[in-house]
């Protein structure tokens, strides 16, 4: 996989798919770029006529996974994508994530990030703030699994998800310190036409509609499905490419 040197010169991974229009797709919290493509949503992107962008955040995957905290600065996940979008040259072009990858998005937008359009996928109101309902019980059960100590149920299944995808604890542990709050007058200021997806069965995220609120130019769409099960299915990645191809003017 071909990487970038981020603001830091931490190394960011990415890989490419199909020709034409850019868009650049984020994963979820211990996920992989890949994921993307065992989907099937970038193969669906790039039949028609995308380029899809699809990068393993700092933390994850082939990028750079360091344990030192202090290369997990605040807005770090956000600073290597607006970098990797500045070294590829990306000047026109779409954006969108799911779960973290939502998150980092939405603080992409208020970054300065300026896409033609933007997906924030799985993802509710409290995606402004520096720490959710969830973020309490992954750094107990990250810290558990770093420090050898017995697990219990909770633990044991982040655990077990940690080895399938080969995640990296003290390198999550650390990303959950990048995250920070976005005040509710920034997200007003956002343009960017964005559409705000959620799963019908994602309680946890059960916001997304609120969010979707507070976005002055936004699409919001339930499609079948929990938290992962959303991004799996087939009706996820079809909203994503018919909102990605409409015309610029089209709400």
């Amino acid at each position: 996989m071909p990487t970038i040197a981020s603001f830091d010169r931490t190394r960011i991974a990415y890989q490419e798919l199909g020709e034409g229009r850019p868009v650049v797709l984020l994963h979820g919290f211990m996920g992989l770029g890949s994921q993307w493509i065992t989907s099937g949503h970038a193969d669906l992107l790039a039949s028609h006529g995308f380029r899809v962008i699809l990068p393993d955040l700092r933390g994850h995957g082939a990028s750079d996974r360091p344990h030192h905290p202090d290369l997990y600065p605040p807005d770090a996940l956000a600073d290597d994508i607006l970098a990797l979008v500045a070294e590829l040259g990306l000047d026109d072009y779409d954006l969108g994530g799911y779960s973290l990858g939502g998150r980092v998005t939405l603080r992409m937008l208020v970054r300065g990030a300026r896409p033609r359009r933007a997906v924030i996928a799985g993802q509710g109101l409290d995606a402004l703030d520096g720490t959710t309902s969830r973020t309490g019980s992954l750094r107990r059960n990250l810290t558990a699994i770093v420090q050898l100590e017995e697990l219990d149920p909770g633990a044991q299944q982040l655990a077990s998800w940690l080895t399938q995808l080969d995640a990296d604890p003290y390198a999550l542990l650390h990303v959950l310190d990048t995250h920070v709050a976005t005040p509710r007058s920034a997200v007003g200021q956002i343009d960017v036409p964005t559409m705000v997806v959620v799963g019908d069965g994602d309680d946890s995220h059960s916001s997304a509609v609120d969010l979707a609120a507070a976005l002055p130019s936004s699409h919001y769409v339930r499609v079948p499905g929990d938290h992962w099960t959303t991004f799996t299915g087939p009706d996820f990645g079809a909203v994503v490419l018919e909102w990605l191809s409409k015309p610029f003017d089209a709400r």
